[in-house]
């Protein structure tokens, strides 16, 4: 049977995975969305990576390293023998190049610069040699120097534009699979790179089908069309506990650090009071959403740290849900019901356009839901939708009133690019958050080696931002995920699940 135009010819030692949104390119620097991330993990690697159970910091390209008595300097040195997939050596021309390019003004991966910008040089002392020197210490500075996206200079030094390059659809790495084909709209493809330096994975290919709607998808996983599928909390709950379906497929949950949440614009007038802010926030009744939307799966958050770390204040609890005590709070900043029942003041009315990526559902329900609450004390909320694209450059540009996103965060918390006020213009502080202290410990916990002086600033920012409720936080979800049973070895690490591991189970398995 056919879905989506996809052939029912499937090769049994390949992995057919679900993707609900095709990237905007494959190249690893410029890359800037989940989709991206998962293809590019498969073909391109750093000098370090991270324990996929202890977390701990390990080499990958680089072979080891030493770090300075002032921890200033980080000296790399490289494998040897390691090749990009079309035969040519990987070398410390590749790791400055990608830096350079990294920090070039005209590379649009200002997601990146941001970790460098306290870099003062990079070198190459030999051919497998790299040294990074900061200016300013910097705690994650091994972390982020050995993790550094790496791409080919070979490929990439030919005089094009780099943000358009042909490559960015076609690349070429180190890693355990390489890039066979990219059909738009459809289907991404890798192959096993036969070359590769390390064990060599069991599974020969990963097609990513691109499937937009995830009803579609699902019907596609029953009929073994897709291997992998991230499934919705409905999904889960109500339409894979047969024994049918559990015969063919895995279901496993887990978390990793991520959070929802409700941007408000602070440079809008409307939202510039906190006191507003925070009544925006008791107007959102996050339990009956997650109840409703998600069957209680997840867990509400209040900050911006991993909410089952350690960076996360335990104490400080989720506003709740307080219409009453909202219209108290609107009232002291001004705002009072007219003969319409609209809040008003200063003669205009409370009402706020919601700007969200098209596309997004689940996102869609839960600004429904919120809408009919604001309705009930005298606010209107008008719902605009549009395509990625357009969304983000709406964020870049500050035009907007309030959005609905989520961030994944690191295992080391560095709440710079984000939350400091300097990262307005460029960074991700899109909502313009700014607040004097929060920038002192912001920088602070930058030159803060000692993870329990760092947990003491955490917990402090935590509570400006929780003070200032620039967010409405939403939720932490797990990863909630289908795994046909015809691949062995699936495993749930602390990083998640590692396909370079699975095997390829008999027909009597």
């Amino acid at each position: 049977m056919l879905s989506c135009g996809f052939s029912s010819v499937r090769e049994k030692d390949a992995v057919y995975m679900h993707m609900n949104a095709e990237p905007g390119t494959l190249n690893p620097i410029i890359a800037s969305d989940a989709y991206e991330g998962e293809i590019n993990k498969f073909i391109y690697e750093s000098l370090i990576e991270r324990d996929k159970d202890t977390l701990d910091i390990i080499p990958l390209l680089a072979e080891s390293w030493t770090i300075s008595p002032d921890k200033l300097s980080y000296t790399f040195k490289l494998k040897k023998g390691i090749y990009w997939s079309d035969g040519v050596e990987f070398t410390s021309d590749d790791v400055i190049y990608s830096f350079n390019t990294i920090m070039n003004p005209k590379t649009a991966c200002a997601q990146q610069k941001v970790y460098f910008i306290d870099v003062a040089s990079v070198t190459a002392p030999d051919k497998y040699t790299v040294r990074f020197v900061y200016s300013k210490l910097y705690y994650r500075a091994l972390e982020i120097c050995g993790g550094m996206s790496i791409v080919p200079k070979h490929i990439f030094d030919d005089g094009k534009n780099f943000n358009e390059h042909p490559s960015n659809r076609h690349p070429v790495g180190t890693g355990p699979y390489c890039f066979d084909r990219w059909e738009t709209g459809k289907q991404i493809v890798l192959i096993r790179n036969e070359k590769y330096w390390r064990r060599k994975p069991e599974i020969r290919k990963i097609v990513f089908r691109i499937v937009t709607e995830s009803n579609v998808a699902f019907q596609m996983l029953k009929k073994e069309e897709l291997d992998v599928m991230g499934i919705r909390a409905i999904q889960w709950v109500r339409q894979t506990n047969s024994s049918a379906f559990n015969r063919h497929f895995y279901k496993l949950e887990y978390y990793k650090p991520n959070f929802s949440f409700l941007g408000w614009n602070i440079k809008d007038p409307l939202f510039s009071d906190r006191r507003v802010r925070t009544a925006m926030t008791m107007l959102v009744n996050r339990q009956a959403i997650k109840d409703k939307l998600s069957y209680g799966i997840g867990a509400i958050v209040s900050g911006p740290f991993y909410i089952r770390g350690r960076d996360n204040d335990a104490s400080i609890k989720p506003l709740p849900f307080d219409p009453a005590g909202a219209q108290q709070l609107l009232a002291e900043a001004g705002w009072k019901r007219n003969s319409r029942g609209v809040l008003e003041k200063d003669g205009k009315e409370f009402s706020f356009k919601f700007t969200l990526p098209s596309g997004n559902a689940p996102g869609e329900r839960i600004v429904t839901i919120i809408k009919e609450d604001m309705s009930k004390v005298g606010i209107r909320l008008e719902i605009n939708k549009y395509e990625w694209a357009v969304f983000t450059k709406k964020l870049d540009e500050h035009d907007f009133q309030a959005v609905m996103l989520g961030w994944s965060l690191g295992w080391d918390s560095d709440p710079y690019q984000v939350w400091h006020s300097s990262q307005m213009k460029e960074g991700s502080n899109f909502v313009s958050f700014s607040d004097p202290e929060a920038d002192r410990l912001i920088e602070k916990v930058r030159t803060t080696f000692s993870y329990e002086d760092r947990i003491i600033i955490y917990h402090r920012l935590h509570a400006i931002i929780n003070r200032e409720q620039p967010y409405t936080f939403l939720f932490c979800r797990p990863d909630l995920a289908a795994v046909s049973r015809r691949f062995g070895n699936v495993k749930i690490h602390t990083t998640g699940l590692d396909i370079t591991e699975w095997t390829l189970r008999g027909e009597n398995d």
